[in-house]
């Protein structure tokens, strides 16, 4: 017989202790940008959650604010490393797959991308550096992005508070 308690609320692998501060779901805004385009901005939700193994896993989506149209959605999973590093694998509908490595500082994770790969009909990007903090309960993050060989620039800046406190 299965224990189906300790599958439904499996204890927290002892590698991610780490990152338990980003366990939850956390809604909130956004406002982004790109070089030539016009600024905009969206609502967003991120889902953080584990299974018990040593990865967490994350699932964001967008939508936006004037109008309520899905924007932009992308999931995947953090994995602590030995110390304070910590890897981070997205993928997302737009052809687009992110690999990043980086460091946990406290309650703060900079990450910067060992490999971007895109499908033949993606948009080209080419670098992304993610920097994502939790104060109090709100999460923040900055987003640079690269495209076709173009240096980082800032794109997404985000805002969200905990929409949840029973993650854990």
């Amino acid at each position: 017989m299965r224990d189906t308690a300790a599958m439904e609320n499996p204890t927290l692998h002892p590698d991610c202790a780490a990152l338990a501060f980003l366990l939850g779901r956390w809604e909130g805004t956004g406002r982004g940008l790109w070089t030539a385009e016009t600024p905009f901005r969206y609502r967003e939700e991120v889902v953080i959650d584990h299974a018990g193994k040593p990865f967490l896993r994350y699932a964001q989506r967008t939508w936006a604010e004037d109008d309520g149209r899905p924007v932009h959605s992308e999931v995947g999973y953090l994995r602590p490393v030995a110390g304070s590093r910590v890897e981070l694998l997205l993928v997302q509908p737009t052809g687009v797959a992110e690999i990043h490595q980086g460091r946990i500082e406290g309650w703060a994770l900079e990450l910067e991308a060992v490999l971007v790969g895109v499908t033949p009909t993606a948009k080209r990007i080419t670098d992304v550096n993610r920097h994502i903090w939790v104060e109090d309960d709100v999460l923040k993050y900055r987003l640079l992005l690269g495209m076709n060989g173009e240096p980082l620039t800032d794109h997404l800046a985000g805002t969200l508070r905990r929409a949840d406190l029973a993650a854990e």
